[in-house]
């Protein structure tokens, strides 16, 4: 077998199925008996179903699936799920619960990072930096002239959050510092100022669009060919939460009418595959990925798993408990 595990007897054992910062492993690896991904590639269903049979607990990542099939599995040895991230949309909650595994994740540590990530993909979008820079590189800039790539100041522009969970209210917080009005969209009132019942309304109103919701089936292209149609022709869609949130083939469309102006996308529908149109949008700012990705975050996100598991083997409340 490839993974090194450590030889510590007698104590939880624990299957992680990526690399996390040295930092976090190092402390899992003092407490716990540690198989750790050395090779850092995705873990197959093959691999995921071995080890919900024959480890204590496992910390999962995004890239993980675990479905009820795995976790129906009548072998199972497996009694927590300690998930290396805030979304949970990967794990088959409700079959998680009917098995009685455990699982929690790590929702405040990603809070600034991912916020900090939606400001630079709204920077980048409105201020066009993404095809400056790509023409820059190409050896294609004719030099400084006075209609050259103009883009939008933020000033005076309204963001619509999409979502008004704890990244979607720092990213209105960096917003309203750089001059911003900011308006908000949840399944619930929300009871604070800006909040807008419709989502339709937002999308027409908003100069920025900011997705900040979920994923799973309830919010499976939210956005889609209708909802861009009712944004403005100078807007910018960002989504920054779920790429299935978005129905890329119909972004792609709206990018290349000019429906809307720009997007600045971090995740996408199919990871890591991109959609090809939107390869081909040059008012596209793609990034992969990069949400929560410091290396203060990524270190912050892997002691609150820790704190997660001492928890749970020290039979205390889970601090961050989803089932």
């Amino acid at each position: 077998m490839e993974d090194r595990v450590t030889d510590t007897p007698k104590r939880p054992t624990l299957y992680l199925t990526r690399r996390l910062p040295e930092a976090v492993e190092a402390r899992l690896s003092a407490d716990y008996e540690v198989c750790l991904n050395t090779e850092d590639r995705p873990r197959s269903r093959a691999e995921l179903a071995e080890a919900l049979r024959s480890f204590d607990a496992l910390c999962p990542t995004i890239t993980d699936r675990i479905d009820a099939e795995l976790l129906g599995q009548s072998d199972n040895r497996a009694r927590l799920l300690a998930n290396f991230g805030a979304g949970l949309d990967h794990i088959d909650l409700v079959a998680a619960k009917a098995a009685g595994i455990a699982v929690t994740n790590t929702p405040d540590a990603l809070t600034d990072a991912t916020a900090d990530i939606a400001m630079l993909l709204i920077m980048m979008a409105c201020r066009r930096a993404g095809e400056g820079e790509r023409q820059l590189r190409a050896g294609q800039w004719p030099g400084w002239h006075p209609t050259h790539l103009l883009g939008q100041t933020l000033t005076g522009k309204v963001l619509g959050l999409v979502g008004f969970g704890r990244i979607a209210r720092a990213t209105g917080k960096r917003a309203e510092a750089f001059g911003m009005r900011v308006l908000h969209h949840s399944r619930r009132p929300s009871g604070e100022p800006g909040y807008i019942a419709s989502l339709e309304e937002l999308a027409a109103r908003a100069d920025i669009l900011s997705l900040h919701v979920p994923g799973g089936a309830e919010t499976r292209h939210l956005v889609d060919a209708d909802l861009l149609t009712r944004m403005k022709p100078t807007a910018v869609l960002v989504n920054t939460a779920r790429g299935p949130v978005v129905d890329e083939a119909a972004l792609a469309r709206a990018l290349q009418a000019g429906t809307i102006a720009a997007a600045g996308l971090d995740v996408y529908e199919r990871e890591p595959v991109v959609h090809p149109d939107l390869l081909a949008c040059e008012n596209a700012v793609l990034l992969p990925h990069l949400g929560s990705a410091t290396i203060e975050t990524r270190t912050a996100m892997g002691m609150q798993a820790a704190d997660n598991l001492d928890a749970f083997f020290a039979g205390r409340n889970l601090p961050n408990r989803a089932v």
